[in-house]
């Protein structure tokens, strides 16, 4: 019992001199369960817009009328239907004639598509002055024809510009995971490796060669980087050939912006390495790291967080991927359309490699 208590003393001991890990272990949780509490307690409203291309007034009105339903008035198809891909509205609603309507869902939120439904189904059956029924009826009367929608019967063709009628809203966040995964499995075994390279020696005899620290940075990142670009492949074609998730643009832009997050997540796991001193407290990281990537990526819309959240996303590279990403999946945006975003990763990367130059001083001085 003595030599226990003794081990145990010891093993105390050492760990209230480490006070990095004290911190993570008390401080982490604190930080993780407030982001958590903020970003799961926000009231997000939906709201839809839908395109109308020639469409009766009474129409309108009727789909304004519903609670977080606004309308646009296009010109024509191609028009609204332009709109629609660049994310302005939710659907194109268009009149055939009197009877016939052709509606278009974006359908990259499901929770949308069955909103903007709803609100067409509301429109065309409404009962109250001024309703869709009614104008036509006396338009008929004038024109001495009979009304087709009378009796409140309506032809609605339904078309998606993603996916069809049984995706669900799983397939609208895919991407985001897809990113996500990408991210957290090439952050841990970059990270974990160098540190064990480090732990064991092997990184102190190289560094005790005349080889620059900035080569071995370099050195780590070509062959990690190998690595990670076989397994980005691996979940880019595993996501889309056997869970079957539809790829709107092209999946060699999906495959750069991967490959790119997959290279910001190597330097960023180097990075931690070589700040943590075991691979408890690189362990201990992860917390810290990787759960406010995914908080913020968009799986809850930023735009209905508070500025200092949105700032904060704006800090974190998965954000950029995540958006790069949704784009081309959900709206087939081309390569044009993600400069920004691959620009945005490559600062990232850029100046991770330039901190883990730098932090290997530390080991070193050259």
């Amino acid at each position: 019992m003595t030599r226990t208590w003794a081990i145990a003393k010891r093993t105390l001991t050492e760990l209230l001199r480490d006070k990095r890990t004290l911190a993570l272990m008390f401080l982490a949780p604190i930080v993780i369960l407030a982001l958590l509490n903020y970003a799961f307690s926000i009231n997000a409203t939906t709201s839809i817009k839908v395109g109308t291309v020639n469409v009766e007034r009474s129409v309108q009105t009727n789909l304004a009328d519903v609670k977080h339903v606004s309308t646009a008035n296009y010109d024509n198809r191609s028009q609204a239907t332009e709109a629609l891909k660049d994310q302005k509205i939710d659907a194109v609603l268009v009149e055939k004639d009197g009877q016939d309507y052709d509606v278009l869902y974006a359908n990259t939120d499901a929770s949308k598509t069955a909103m903007t439904r709803a609100a067409l189904s509301n429109a065309f059956t409404k009962d109250k002055t001024g309703k869709l029924v009614n104008a036509l009826t006396q338009m008929s009367a004038r024109l001495g024809i009979q009304n087709p929608a009378a009796n409140g019967q309506f032809n609605l063709e339904e078309n998606y510009n993603y996916g069809n009628k049984d995706t669900s809203f799983f397939a609208s966040i895919m991407p985001i995971f897809m990113g996500f995964f990408v991210f957290l499995f090439v952050f841990l075994i970059s990270g974990i490796s160098l540190l064990k390279e480090r732990t064991s020696g092997t990184l102190s005899r190289l560094l005790a060669t005349p080889v620059k620290r900035s080569e071995i940075v370099y050195g780590y990142m070509m062959s990690y980087g190998l690595v990670a670009i076989i397994q980005t492949a691996i979940i880019v074609f595993f996501t889309i050939y056997v869970l079957k998730v539809e790829v709107v643009g092209s999946i060699l832009n999906l495959f750069l912006i991967n490959v790119l997050l997959a290279l910001v997540a190597l330097a960023f796991g180097l990075f931690i390495s070589t700040l943590a001193k075991s691979e408890f407290q690189m362990m201990q990281f992860i917390p810290i790291v990787v759960v406010p990537q995914i908080l913020f990526s968009g799986i809850i819309p930023l735009d209905s967080m508070a500025s200092w959240a949105r700032i904060f996303g704006d800090i974190l590279p998965l954000k950029y991927a995540a958006d790069a990403m949704s784009g081309v999946v959900l709206h087939g945006v081309s390569f044009g359309g993600i400069v920004p975003d691959l620009l945005a990763l490559l600062i990232f990367l850029l100046v991770l490699v330039t901190a883990n130059i730098i932090g290997l001083r530390r080991y070193r001085k050259v």
